[in-house]
Parts: C-alpha cells; structure tokens; sequence
C-alpha cells in the first residue's frame, strides 16, 4: 500500500526540513520562512558590522578597546561582511562554515553575530556530538577572543564569563529548536504510518466482508440452482405429466431462476479470498433473516438496552432472502454501536418498505449527554462492512448525526417485486 503523506495546511510558515518529508532525503528548498529568516539574518549581520566598527572607531568604545592601526579596522570589517555573506549558504554547509571560520572568533569583533548564527545552525540542523564538539572549540577561542580583544569597562575574567553565558544560552535554545523539530517530525511519520495502518484495516474490513458475503451467497445460489435442477429433472422423467403439473413446475423453475439471478447480482464484485490450507471449518449456522428482527431486538432488550422496534414492512414473507440478511446485519450493527457508544440511551428501530419500493431500515439513538462509561472494545471497522455490503446489494447506505443531534443509521435496499 503506498503511503499517503501529511500535508501541512500552511507549509510556507515551516522551515524546509519540515515543510515536506521528503525535503530529509534531498536538497531542501528554502519556503518562504526561511527567506525571511535568511533575509533578516543578513540585515542583523550588518547592522552588527556597522555598529562593532562604529565603536571600535569611537573614543570611548563600548564592547572593545580601539585597535592600533587603521587596517586591522578595515580588516576586520572585511571579515565581518564575508561572515555575513556565508549565512546565505550556511544551510547547506553548516558545519563546513563553523570550521572554516573557527579561527575568526579568536580576534574579529566585527564577525561575533554572523558566527553566532552560523553555530546555531550548527546545532540546529547536526547532531549532538558535533555541536557539543564545535561548543567546546568556542569556548576555547573565547579565552584568546578575551584576551585580545578586551573589554575596557570589564576585567579579564569576567569578559570571558560573559562570553561563555552567552554561548551556553545559544545552545540551550539551538538544542531546543532542534528536539522541537525532531518531535515534529517524528509526529508526523506516527500520523503517516496510524494513516496507512486505518487503510489497511478499511481494506482488510472490505476483503472479509466480501468472502462472507461471497460464501453466504455459495449457499443461497446453491439452494436456487438444486430447486431447477429437482424441477427440470422431473419434467424430464414425467412427458406424461398433467398440464398442471407442467405449469406449476414451470412456475417454481421461473420463481427459483429469478431469485438466483438476483443473488447471484451481488456476487458480483465480490472478491474471495484464496480458500486457506487448512482443514474446511464445521459447517455454519442457517444465515439470519428479516425475520429473525425481533429475536435480536430481544437478545439486545434482555442484555439491557432499550429499543423499541417498529416494523410496518408489507409482505414481509416474500423479501428475499439475501435483503432479509443484509437488513439483520444493519440492525445488528445498529444495535451494537449503540450498546458501545451510547449505554442506557433509547434506540429506535424502524423497519419499512415492500415489494417495488425497497426496504429501509433505520436505527436512531440520542448522543449521549455527560460521562460515559468504559467502551466495549471494537476494530472501528463495522460500519466499513455495512457500507460494502449495502452497496454489493445495490441500496443505499447514511450514518452519523442528523439535524436533530440524533446518531443515524439509515439504509435502503431494493425489493424487486
């Protein structure tokens, strides 16, 4: 079964890890939130660049002493703009970058936001052994970075102190963005496989319910066909039979020919499965009909349940067989979805219909009000096999809430006269 991926409803908000699966596996596209981090990313950095170089330029400098000379100043600001420009790439590369520009956190100013941003993807977008690894090199340089860079309103110690919070508070918020998305994506793959896991119990539902159906109709089909063949045979071995004789023979092949012919329309379709290596099971129970309603309504009114049942089917002997069945089934599923869902509330069973109009039948119960009690247990797949079944019928099948906040469950049959 192919696996059927959870599209986010506003994909260009996530990064590009998370806007597609399969974004993981290939080069990721940059969705709209990441050209807007991008862009502000590079609209900080030289902001930055602008206002370490203004201070170290000014009389009283705020973050470093004033160097010596004027082109270590221009030097450094020239590494700050190409620290800014590697952000545009840093996703691709980031722990390539972070190496490569290691040695600038030892002395450039000018540098300290873009190198923060790019050992934040760091920790972002690689696993904790290499951030952890790339931390500790930072903090290394930061002890040189003090050093040769002072700080005029701080001491030494203190300097490197501030630095190594700040370092620690990069990564705790890395480390976080990054067990966020990890969460993200592992909730999605949970959702994608709970998704093709229903699929295949929806599809598993409709294979039984078409081999059950398929052996019900072997039964009935098999009824139909020895009727014509005792009738036939008897015309056969009697040529001097009365007319009357011939004619309600005649009548009794076309009635039999005629219900087989409408059997055997909801076999097809019907897929069975491989018969199993197994020894044959013991032979099952006569199949339930129309008119065994009333018997279930007992079983369910003795196991607790309230059900008041209204049956105004005319001719209710001549529904055929397999229709009687189906209608049992629904009404049998009725009933049980509201023992499990609805306890202690009123089910109402309505049971209409006749030869040329159809059967309906329809099973309502109030939504239960308040705390329920603990629910049977269920495969959630019943209804699947009602609605296989009705439509292999050729009927018509409606369930959930109604206007009136009522549970429905309504089908139609066809009755051929």
């Amino acid at each position: 079964m192919s696996r059927t991926a959870v599209v986010p409803e506003h994909p260009w908000l996530l990064p590009g890890a998370l806007a597609s699966p399969a974004a993981l596996a290939r080069r990721q596209r940059r969705t709209t939130r990441d050209w807007l981090v991008d862009v502000l990313c590079l609209l900080l950095s030289l902001g930055w660049v602008a206002w370490a170089t203004a201070d170290t330029r000014s009389t009283d400098p705020e973050f470093s002493t004033p160097l010596p000379y004027d082109w270590m100043v221009a030097a450094d600001v020239v590494v700050g703009l190409v620290a800014t420009a590697l952000l545009w790439v840093r996703r691709r590369w980031p722990v390539g970058l972070a190496v490569a520009t290691l040695p600038l956190t030892l002395f450039s100013m000018a540098a300290a936001v873009p190198l923060m941003i790019i050992y934040f993807t760091v920790l972002v977008h690689r696993r904790t052994a290499i951030a952890l690894a790339y931390t500790a090199a930072t903090l290394g340089t930061n002890l040189v970075f003090s050093y040769l860079r002072p700080d005029p309103h701080l001491s030494y110690w203190q300097t490197v102190t501030w630095g190594v919070v700040i370092t620690l508070l990069v990564l705790a918020w890395g480390m976080f963005v990054r067990a966020r998305r990890q969460l993200v994506v592992s909730l999605r793959e949970r959702a994608e496989r709970a998704e093709a896991e229903q699929q295949l119990r929806v599809t598993q539902a409709r294979q039984v319910e078409r081999t059950r159906i398929a052996r019900e109709m072997h039964d009935v089909l098999a009824h139909r066909i020895s009727l014509l063949s005792l009738h036939a045979g008897a015309l056969e071995f009697r040529p001097d039979a009365s007319p009357e004789e011939v004619a309600r023979a005649a009548g009794v092949i076309r009635s039999s020919a005629h219900a087989a012919l409408q059997d055997l329309r909801e076999v097809i379709g019907v897929l069975r499965a491989e018969p199993a290596a197994v020894a044959p099971a013991a032979p099952e129970r006569p199949q339930p009909t129309l008119g065994d309603v009333p018997a279930l309504v007992d079983e369910s009114r003795t196991a607790g349940v309230r059900v008041d049942l209204h049956d105004h089917v005319d001719r209710a002997e001549q529904v055929p067989a397999a229709v009687g069945r189906s209608a049992y089934r629904i009404v049998q599923e009725g009933l049980t979805n509201a023992r499990k869902h609805a306890p202690g509330v009123l089910v109402s069973v309505d049971l209409a219909g006749g030869p040329d109009r159809g059967l309906n039948v329809e099973i309502r119960n109030r939504w239960p009000v308040g705390e329920r009690a603990a629910e049977i247990p269920g495969a959630g797949t019943g209804l699947v096999g009602i609605a296989e079944r009705v439509h292999l019928a050729g009927g018509r099948l409606t369930h959930g809430r109604d206007e009136s906040g009522d549970f429905r469950l309504a089908a139609w049959l066809p009755w051929p006269a």
